[in-house]
């Protein structure tokens, strides 16, 4: 056995040379100075920040849910029919049927609006500016609210906190996504959607309390107080950074996500994609008119189906049961108390079978949950509308327990999966537009619905359930042609599947379903993007290694 001469010893880099060998390697490849990167370290890693994140996207999310549900209880409640008698539906007044729908839906017209601003404030403010300011709106419109002692003062009211729900709803699976590592971003995500769920109970809860109705819209502040502050102390989204050209605060952001340091092959691999995804950007206008650009960013294609998915989640039909649960068990034979104790068992149900995708999310995939859930919705609805025709006290029993049935297939396919699916499927130069569209066609067609479903059942009764079988129908071969799969990919892996599917002219489905797609940051991905980043980036280069270890 040889021993190393002293010279050799002597030319053995020590601790601190490795670590300017690590520096110099950053500086060469990245144009990066390790120093500044280290300024910018936020102040949690790996698991906290990732709790973190999720932690504040998940109080929006619950003031989504809670915002909703909140309302929908209290409209049957002898308080506030006493304050507003506008809502009270009686056979001298069957206009106020189409008052008590208005009352719910306006909410969503300023959804709407909040969510059409972020076209044009999303990408200037960055993804924690708009939150804060949709949360500070909220906290001025839920104030209104409180004090409302007129009809015209709490619909204005509920416009000014639907437009700040807006721009938070529009924003937040966007910061969650861009926050979350590729393995974990399904689960995480999912998470939101049954914190809506956990609002909509927390709402029946609270609303089947002796509480006097302005005690249940105050308690909304509870939750946006918490999300302003909060979202404080957590970093900017590492693709917003770099759109920005803050590329060692962008760097520092994504070495704390992964809980490794910026020498580590994986987060030099995330940088690198980002810095790809933002050479793709670069030879194009940069305006709103992007969204309907073709070639190998395909935006247009991308930007419809996220529109089309967040229709599609409205058009199954949940909010005949989030917004009218207490009335629909009312009509079904339940009295005002045991509507509101089976409203609350219903959301409780609701979360439990919300909670079971966290463990198919990222094993089932995107595609084939989407499928489950509007098949199961159909079967539902097609089984309501049967026994709603029989219209027997059996018949009802059954019909209560269907809508459990139908609140687990959604939960399975489209609660928390239209929110995810949308952020994940745009580019990173249009995501922001992109995803103020498709919550802005959620927040559409969510109002078209809750204004057609009260109207409705007064006027053609169980045959409401036929409309909403054909349209869950109806979804089934839209996903299954349409909608790429998106899972076990990074968000710039996706640009590689719609470019690789625009040169070979293959369906991106298709494209999307293949296992030997090339990785974002590769030589291979550099070549079917067409961009050159600007960094030099491989994973097969070796580090930089000193003249005197050579």
């Amino acid at each position: 056995m040889s021993f190393p001469s002293s010279d050799q010893e002597k030319h053995q880099p020590s601790v601190g040379e490795n670590a300017d060998i690590h520096h110099e390697q950053i500086k060469q490849q990245f144009d990066l100075d390790p120093a500044d990167i280290a300024a910018h370290a936020p102040l949690l890693r790996g698991r906290k920040l990732t709790a973190a994140v999720a932690f504040v996207a998940g109080t929006g999310f619950t003031l989504f849910g809670y915002d909703q549900g909140v309302m929908s209880s209290l409209l049957t409640g002898n308080q506030f029919e006493a304050s507003f008698p506008e809502v009270v539906v009686e056979a001298s007044h069957p206009d106020h049927a189409t008052l008590q729908s208005f009352t719910i839906a306006i909410y969503e017209v300023g959804c709407l609006f909040g969510a059409l601003s972020n076209l044009w404030v999303g990408d200037k403010l960055g993804r924690r500016r708009t939150i804060v300011v949709g949360g500070s709106i909220m906290i001025a419109g839920a104030i209104l609210q409180t004090t409302a002692f007129s009809f015209p003062h709490l619909i204005v009211a509920r416009i000014v906190t639907g437009y700040g729900n807006g721009l938070i709803t529009s924003t937040v699976p966007t910061y969650h996504a861009e926050l979350s590592p590729s393995a974990k971003r399904g689960r995480m995500i999912m998470m939101e959607g049954t914190l809506i769920v956990v609002g909509v109970t927390i709402a029946f809860f609270v609303n089947w309390s002796s509480a006097q109705w302005r005690v249940p819209i105050a308690l909304q502040l509870v939750f946006e107080i918490i999300m302003v502050t909060c979202i404080g102390f957590l970093p900017e989204s590492p693709r917003w950074l770099v759109k920005r050209g803050r590329n060692a605060e962008a760097m520092a952001v994504i070495s704390a996500m992964e809980d490794k340091p910026p020498i580590d092959p994986e987060v030099q691999r995330t940088y690198y994609g980002i810095r790809e995804a933002v050479a793709v950007e670069t030879s194009s206008q940069g305006s709103l008119r992007e969204l309907t650009t073709g070639g190998r960013s395909q935006n247009f294609r991308r930007t419809a189906i996220a529109i089309t998915c967040q229709m599609m989640q409205q058009l199954t039909g949940i909010n005949l049961v989030t917004f009218y649960a207490t009335i629909v068990f009312q009509r079904l034979g339940l009295s005002d108390v045991n509507a509101r104790i089976t409203s609350v068992a219903n959301g409780a149900e609701y979360v439990l079978a919300s909670i079971a995708t966290y463990y198919a999310i990222d094993y089932v995939g995107r595609r084939q949950l989407m499928l489950i859930g509007a098949i199961g919705q159909c079967i539902v609805m097609l089984l309501l509308a049967v026994l709603g025709y029989i219209n027997n006290t059996p018949a009802q029993i059954v019909s209560v327990v269907l809508l459990f049935g139908f609140n687990t297939f959604f939960a399975f396919g489209w609660l928390g999966m239209a929110w995810l699916y949308c952020a994940e499927i745009a580019g990173l130069r249009t995501r922001a537009p992109t995803n103020a569209l498709s919550t802005a066609s959620n927040w559409t067609f969510n109002f078209v619905v809750v204004m057609l479903v009260g109207p409705a059942f007064n006027n053609i009764s169980w045959r409401t359930y036929i409309v909403f079988a054909a349209l869950n129908a109806a979804i089934v071969p839209v996903v299954y042609f349409f909608f790429p799969e998106t899972g076990g990919r990074s968000l710039e892996d996706l640009d590689v599947v719609f470019a690789l599917a625009y040169i070979t002219g293959e369906d991106p489905v298709k494209v999307s379903l293949r296992k030997d797609v090339p990785l974002a940051g590769s030589r291979e991905a550099d070549e079917i993007l067409g961009v050159s980043p600007g960094v030099q980036y491989h994973p097969s280069e070796k580090p930089l290694m000193p003249s005197s270890c050579t």
